[in-house]
């Protein structure tokens, strides 16, 4: 896929992931709009980054997702449409039992799954009008192998690793010209896992091997120890569970 000269609307863009994102789709020459929660945050960007257009906007909520829509359609549209936007809810106790956790587990599927969907129903007409258009979504190596401290998260990232196969099969059947790619990252260095030691690769680092899959139209782009994991996960299921789970040791697969 050409990325250049494209208009690309990124979700959770004020930070992390998403905004290096911004700053490299940016740099090839695309016109870039981000979104966030924050607006202080999406006003930082627009300093340091006069050419990015902001847009306040939370995935979660479905009057922001039909806001957004109507403001993009009234600047002219985009080509691709990166939902990127996620969240992550820190584990309570280890029980299940418990109201709080259920509350996390719907945020979670909230904005990691159906925001997704809701943003992907409103712009598909839009992105089916261009002459070359694709949607990208964030899953997670989760999505192969859970943690069993964050099983919540790891259950909508494999929801939406589900949702995103059936959609590109879905639009590939209708012979539509959306190309619907996949991003399946390892542990990033965000601050959402600041605190964390486990090994982590940088934004950047992740941002270009999905440029790089985006350009040779490789639909399902893994980075990093995503790679390793997905083959060790085919080949001895219980070695990834373990290696995924490694300092979780009050559990182990039977």
């Amino acid at each position: 896929m050409n990325l250049k000269n494209k208009v690309i609307l990124i979700t959770g863009g004020g930070s992390g992931i998403g905004l290096e994102a911004a700053k490299q789709f940016l740099a090839l020459g695309n016109s870039v709009i981000i979104t966030g929660r924050n607006q202080s945050k999406l006003e930082a960007v627009k300093k340091q980054y006069p050419e990015i257009t902001i847009i306040q906007s939370d995935a979660s909520q479905e009057k922001d997702a039909i806001a957004l829509y109507e403001k993009v359609s009234e600047m002219g549209g985009i080509d691709i449409l990166y939902n990127n936007a996620g969240v992550g809810v820190a584990p309570l106790n280890l029980g299940i039992a418990d109201t709080r956790h259920l509350e996390g587990a719907v945020y979670e599927m909230e904005v990691n799954y159906f925001g997704i969907i809701r943003l992907n129903n409103l712009f598909m007409e839009m992105l089916k009008s261009r002459q070359e258009a694709a949607i990208i979504n964030t899953t997670s190596i989760l999505s192969i192998v859970p943690s069993v401290l964050e099983a919540t998260y790891s259950a909508s990232k494999t929801a939406l690793a589900f949702y995103t196969k059936s959609l590109r099969s879905h639009l590939q059947a209708i012979h539509s010209s959306v190309k619907v790619f996949e991003l399946l990252p390892p542990l990033v260095d965000t601050d959402m896992v600041a605190d964390r030691q486990d090994k982590k690769i940088s934004t950047q680092q992740l941002v270009k091997g999905l440029i790089l899959g985006i350009k040779k139209d490789v639909e399902t782009i893994k980075v990093g120890d995503t790679k390793v994991i997905s083959i060790l996960n085919r080949i001895a299921p219980k070695t990834a569970y373990n290696i995924i789970n490694a300092k979780k040791e009050y559990i182990k697969l039977k």
